[in-house]
């Protein structure tokens, strides 16, 4: 599912030299988190989100969304890498991450070959956009190379917390001017192709990830044993091709499964 953003963002930005733009939207960023503090935790209750990656060349922009990221989300953990060179030989040791970060404009890369490398080298880690200044077109390739969303860091804390939200539950989160967005893309129907794959044990199991149940909570709703129920999200990993809980449910929420 491909959703819009609700207008929290600014379209047409000033033409700043790229430095100032990065830091003028870390400010922001921060200043918007230390105002909203208060919502924090209720913005991130219902998301599933444990580890995330920053990848940005500017220490107030990483320092920025590390704040509001760490205060939305519970027992979150977050890291850091300064280059994509950094970020690929931190993501070679552990990449079971929920969640990368990435800036359009990182130093060591042209555009959007930091999206297509992490892509091709980590194909199961969702990869989010992170720009201080976009353009549909650049918007529309990023999707293309699989980006999982484009977030302006002209958002406001709010819009930036409620982005990440929608793509750790499966949506696909655009500028809000982006008007008509392509059709579903190959990487969803081979989601869905993974998804028909289960039996239809495994698919009632998805489905009670995908409503935040526990495995203890789905072992007493469905009558089995906590063994069997590891046994079948141990299964539905494997299938989905992916390492974690969270990465399951955002695949099954981009194609619409509820398993209802």
């Amino acid at each position: 599912m491909i959703v819009m953003g609700r207008g929290h963002h600014t379209p047409h930005m000033p033409a700043l030299p790229p430095r100032a733009m990065h830091l003028a939207s870390a400010h922001g960023i921060m200043d918007h988190e230390m105002q909203g503090r208060g919502m924090g935790q209720y913005m991130g209750g219902d998301a599933m989100m444990e580890r995330v990656l920053i990848i940005d060349d500017h220490p107030l922009v990483r320092d920025g969304l590390r704040s509001v990221i760490a205060i939305s989300f519970d027992n979150i953990e977050i890291l850091e890498a300064a280059s994509l060179a950094e970020a690929v030989a931190l993501l070679e040791k552990q990449d079971n991450f929920d969640l990368i970060l990435l800036d359009l404009n990182i130093p060591d890369v042209r555009r959007l070959d930091g999206l297509k490398l992490l892509r091709q080298r980590f194909p199961i880690l969702p990869v989010v956009m992170v720009s201080g200044a976009f353009d549909r077109a650049i918007v529309q390739d990023a999707l293309a190379a699989g980006a999982a969303g484009f977030i302006p860091k002209s958002l406001k804390r709010s819009g930036i917390v409620d982005a990440l939200q929608r793509i750790v539950a499966g949506e696909i989160y655009l500028p809000e001017t982006m008007g008509e967005v392509p059709p579903p893309s190959v990487e969803e129907d081979d989601i869905v192709r993974r998804i028909d794959s289960l039996t239809p044990q495994q698919k009632t199991v998805l489905g009670h990830l995908v409503r935040g149940r526990l495995n203890k909570q789905i072992a007493h709703d469905l009558g089995v044993s906590m063994t069997t129920i590891k046994a079948h999200v141990s299964a539905i990993l494997q299938k989905l091709g992916v390492l974690s809980r969270t990465q399951a449910v955002i695949k099954a929420n981009r194609v619409g499964f509820s398993g209802d």
